[in-house]
């Protein structure tokens, strides 16, 4: 079962310098009104996205900084959003919160950089150290994505779906994730980045098959739902993440990915901002 947010926000606390510490998390009464499991409302957001994502993926930062305020409304918002309220929601639309909550604050970290720096990674403490107001706490995006999002649910399409402003991420959605989409949006998610050259390549002319680094680096995360020690080829990690993969491809593709008699590699990660 997993536990409470306050829990794993309290153990994120623990292990982060005094000086950076994010204040505790209010204690409330645990009783949610009607009126609170309400899924928030996130039409400006997708008006955002549609205006400045592109339908490959692409965000036109340039216009995006050009007119701070819709951006900055969005994340207003979203930071606004309070710990009872949340816990209201069903799991569905708190992995649906954080997700956009992530994105947000990406594409408002990269705009809030004048002149726009060529990559993420220019950025000092972008992950570590920014902090942002986000259910009652002030949390940088590393305890979005590895304190909540990656230990507090067992969905490890979670990785298609965060975009880190970078090429090789996967494709920033035109649209908001919402919990009563989720599923499709996250399977959508997982075959538009494994369609594409950052997600995967499969020449069996060479006998090679290459995978995103990002499985690399957070592998373990498939391994629960997707463990497979009797096929593909690699580690227990890689088994899992090539038997995730066997699902977005054509039934040939997963038959040869199922033998293993391959060499698989990870691709290079292409850390340069995914603008238009």
């Amino acid at each position: 079962m997993p536990k409470p947010l306050s829990m794993l926000l309290v153990a994120a606390i623990a292990l982060v310098p005094a000086c950076a510490r994010p204040l505790p998390v209010a204690q409330h009464s645990g009783q949610v009104t009607a009126a609170a499991t309400t899924p928030l409302d996130y039409g400006d957001y997708a008006n955002l996205l549609q205006t400045y994502v592109s339908p490959s993926g692409l965000v036109d930062y340039t216009a995006l900084q050009a007119n701070p305020d819709r951006l900055q409304a969005v994340v207003t918002e979203l930071g606004a959003v309070s710990l009872a309220t949340y816990e209201g929601w069903s799991e569905a639309d708190k992995i649906a919160f954080l997700i956009n909550a992530y994105n947000a604050i990406t594409l408002q970290s990269i705009v809030d950089q004048d002149p726009l720096k060529p990559s993420i990674r220019d950025i000092p403490g972008v992950w570590t150290a920014q902090r942002h107001p986000v259910l009652g706490q002030e949390l940088t995006l590393d305890n979005l994505e590895h304190d909540l999002l990656r230990k507090q649910f067992s969905e490890p399409r979670i990785h298609a779906a965060l975009v880190c402003a970078a090429i090789s991420c996967p494709p920033l959605r035109q649209e908001p994730f919402t919990g009563d989409r989720l599923d499709q949006q996250l399977n959508d998610q997982a075959q538009r980045w494994l369609d594409s050259p950052q997600g995967l390549s499969l020449d069996r002319d060479q006998n090679r098959v290459a995978i995103s680094s990002i499985f690399k680096w957070f592998g373990e995360d498939w391994q629960t739902q997707y463990a497979a020690p009797d096929q593909f080829t690699g580690s227990p990690k890689e088994r899992a993440v090539l038997n995730f993969i066997g699902h977005y491809v054509s039934p040939s593709d997963r038959a040869y990915l199922a033998e293993g008699n391959y060499r698989l590699d990870y691709l290079n990660y292409d850390w340069s901002l995914n603008k238009q």
